[in-house]
């Protein structure tokens, strides 16, 4: 409609990017994608990288068509902002500028760094100080190695900034440290209360880098244009907001739930299965089961654990492409539904399919160097990949209500995988649980409605989330075939316990 306010969601995932335009009327939003692109990381010399200064291209991209779009339609951009995943980092030098490219979080240089950093800080205090499990790849681990191996990058650096952080500097100036991808990092208290003395300390880190911590909703300052600012722009107008800047945190805000008592599975590249508290969740048995805890809006955690999703299928359909085998998604999960329910199991956790070079080989050793039928065909092989997913997701499920008592009746899924339908269902076969699937976009709906709380439409998660329930239906999926799927989950269990 002419003259109304236009919001722009700018969503980088690990393996694509989307700039999607919004307009809410203070009971429903609307959405309209207006760019998409690829991301992946680049080889160089040895190491893995972000191509963040590609990534920046696409983003003022993205910016300019929706310059385009507003001045044709009479839509008035008033904010925009930006969500990537967490832990990765750029480093600015003393003229404001980007000192190299940043690493990409799944480069191996830091495999054996937390085992060097414990002697500094045991692993059990780190994950108490923080909240975050102590993953290799984690930022405080990544800023351990550089401490130890380049000490002379961080001397010579003026600036960390996280990777939406990051983009938000190159777009309007300003230096932050938003709140939900500050969680991430393991240099943040577990108070919440701002970034780690004592972790810092003890690591030898240096704090001057780190800039200050700012709540999702906070106008950063005002878009200062770039490669987009001849395109009908309105540079120096259109707001920076710091969005719920961790993708996971945007897309959690925009889970259509009325109540508390759900899980959710944020599933892409990564699936990232978890709850919702008040407050982190840590004890020895959490830290055990590798449950790390992220800040969400308003003050809100979520426990969550990272499983190897989507990636397992998009190295095999790359793999299978490169190969001459031109499958669809839809084609690769038809072929998995042909199949019966597997006999064969993975843990997609597994480090050998962190970053193999062949992906379905890799599966086929797996299966048989742990003594299983290796599956014959794709389809089997995908099946084996599908049915593990979703029967991973239960025994989370299981593990979070033992650490905290929660026990859903409902889980909500959200991110690309909600396109995955027969993943979907077997999420619900295997849970024995209802699966509200969606929206697809959850992602960019949440950045979307913080940009909106920022400008003071709505107030609190709760608002949002009745907006969302308004604007978008999710797909529901009963569960089916019980009996045949808790005697899977059985030997699921079984065949973890035999080799973990």
């Amino acid at each position: 409609m002419k003259g109304e306010p236009g919001m722009l969601a700018i969503d980088i995932g690990a393996s694509s990017g989307r700039a999607v335009a919004g307009s809410f009327d203070g009971s429903t939003l609307k959405l309209r994608e207006v760019h998409r692109f690829d991301n992946g990381p680049v080889r160089a010399r040895g190491r893995l990288y972000w191509d963040f200064l590609g990534l920046l291209r696409e983003v003022e991209a993205g910016i300019g068509r929706f310059m385009k779009l507003a001045a044709d339609e009479g839509i008035v951009p008033v904010t925009l902002a930006i969500d990537t995943w967490g832990v990765d980092f750029g480093l600015l030098d003393a003229s404001g500028n980007l000192a190299g490219n940043p690493l990409h979080y799944r480069d191996n240089h830091t495999l054996d760094v937390p085992e060097q950093a414990f002697h500094a800080m045991p692993r059990s205090q780190l994950y108490a100080a923080t909240g975050n499990c102590p993953w290799h790849y984690n930022t405080v681990f990544q800023l351990y190695a550089l401490h130890q191996q380049a000490p002379h990058m961080l001397e010579q650096a003026d600036g960390l900034l996280l990777m939406p952080d990051l983009f938000n500097y190159f777009l309007c100036g300003v230096r932050a440290a938003e709140y939900t991808v500050a969680t991430t990092s393991g240099l943040m208290s577990s108070a919440r209360e701002g970034w780690s003395a004592d972790v810092l300390a003890r690591l030898g880190l240096p704090s001057r880098l780190l800039s200050p911590i700012v709540q999702p909703g906070t106008m950063l300052g005002p878009w200062q244009g770039g490669m987009a600012a001849g395109a009908g722009s309105r540079a120096g107008v259109i707001q920076v907001v710091a969005t719920a800047s961790h993708d996971t945190a945007a897309a959690i805000t925009a889970i259509p739930a009325t109540g508390t008592d759900f899980l959710f599975i944020s599933c892409g590249t990564w699936s990232i299965v978890g709850i919702e508290r008040r407050r982190p969740l840590i004890s020895a048995d959490s830290l055990r089961l590798s449950y790390t805890n992220e800040g969400g809006l308003h003050g809100t955690t979520r426990t969550v654990k990272n499983i190897m999703g989507m990636w397992l299928l998009q190295e095999c359909r790359r793999v299978w492409r490169l190969e001459g085998q031109e499958w669809t998604y839809s084609e690769m999960m038809l072929s998995a539904e042909q199949s019966p329910l597997s006999s064969s199991y993975i843990d997609p956790d597994d480090s050998v399919f962190l970053a193999p070079v062949h992906m379905p080989q890799e599966i086929r050793d797996y299966c048989r160097r742990t003594g299983q039928r290796v599956p014959a065909t794709d389809g089997e092989l995908l099946r084996c990949i599908v049915d593990s997913l979703a029967l991973k997701y239960r025994q989370s499920m299981d593990e979070l209500a033992a650490l905290s008592g929660l026990r859903p009746t409902a889980i909500y899924i959200v991110g690309g995988g909600v396109h995955n339908t027969l993943l979907c269902q077997l999420t619900a076969n295997a849970a024995d649980l209802p699966v509200l699937a969606g929206p697809v976009e959850g992602t960019a709906i949440g950045n979307l409605m913080v940009q909106a709380m920022a400008r003071g439409e709505v107030a609190s998660q709760s608002e949002i989330r009745e907006v969302v329930a308004r604007s978008f239906s999710p797909t529901l999926y009963e569960p089916q075939d019980r009996a045949d799927w808790a005697q899977a989950y059985g030997e699921y269990n079984d065949f973890l316990a035999h080799h973990l």
